[in-house]
């Protein structure tokens, strides 16, 4: 495992206030908030606008997806993705640390991570505990919003880290790629609803719900211990994997612990549960409490 892919995959606090301090935020280096939260819980944007960290800008996953798919969060084409985070001033040559400010200290960030890897692009890194370590450590925030002079990106989709429905329900017969859900225990199994759905999960796929990556402070778990809770659940990184959750974010959780472990190939289903409750025959939806009344 080569130290510089750690390296690009996540960048510390530290390091990246020493980049803020050195005036290093500009066309090389962006900074992107990619906090979403539950509209009734609070307010992302005001947030931002609020403070954050010097020369960020907002990446707003309502705006940058399929806004035509019943599915939250989708992909969107190549065109909107390209125009959109061009507007914040990314090139292909753009280094993008992103992060958000959630309580656990990471939560939307690999997301915005999975998506730009997606589009074909290889610089781009997760701060690292997020919004809530760097406050903590003490480091600069800002309510100046900075306007970054627009750029051009060329967005290619990489289909091999993205699995589709279609491609999702094939497995299930031919188990040619491994399946880890992120989502909560209980979700899993089908014992509790699922933001309002029934909830289950896909047959033959394993369950690590996505903390399990994370330390108590919100960073994320060293190596060592990330490869050890793969072991434990029999997931072999040396082979096909594919990740999902309710819907497509903290599936980016996975392909992001696999990565640090040098495994840099792990497909995300975009659709995820909220896809697979819809269009999925009943006898692929595994659910204990669905067993438990028959």
């Amino acid at each position: 495992m080569a130290p510089q892919v750690l390296g690009r995959a996540l960048v510390t606090a530290k390091w990246l206030s020493e980049a803020v301090r050195a005036g290093r935020v500009g066309p090389s280096l962006r900074i992107l908030d990619a906090s979403w939260y539950p509209p009734q819980e609070r307010n992302a944007r005001q947030e931002f606008k609020e403070r954050h960290i010097p020369g960020a800008s907002f990446f707003d996953i309502e705006e940058c997806r399929d806004q035509s798919s019943p599915y939250d969060f989708m992909l969107p084409s190549e065109s909107h993705f390209a125009d959109y985070v061009g507007r914040l001033g990314v090139s292909n040559d753009t280094h993008v640390v992103v992060y958000d400010g959630d309580k656990l200290g990471t939560f939307y960030a690999p997301r915005a991570w999975w998506m730009f890897r997606a589009f074909g692009h290889k610089e781009v890194s997760v701060l690292n505990g997020g919004f809530k370590n760097w406050v903590k450590e003490g480091h600069p925030v800002t309510a100046e919003v900075s306007q970054p002079a627009p750029a051009i990106f060329k967005a290619r989709l990489n289909t091999v880290l993205v699995k589709t429905f279609e491609e999702m329900i094939q497995n299930v017969g031919s188990l040619r790629f491994q399946v880890v859900d992120s989502r909560p225990e209980g979700r899993f199994r089908g014992t509790e609803l699922d933001q309002g759905l029934e909830s289950g999960h896909i047959p033959g796929a394993v369950n690590i719900p996505f903390h399990s990556f994370l330390t108590e402070t919100g960073h994320e778990k060293s190596i060592e211990e990330i490869q050890e809770i793969f072991r434990d659940k029999k997931v072999d990184l040396s082979k096909p994997l594919a990740a999902t959750c309710r819907k497509g974010v903290t599936a980016c959780h996975i392909a992001l612990a696999a990565y640090l472990c040098g495994k840099r190939d792990v497909a995300v289903y975009d659709g995820s549960w909220s896809e697979w409750f819809h269009r999925a025959p009943p006898r692929y939806k595994v659910s204990e409490l669905k067993r438990n009344k028959a």
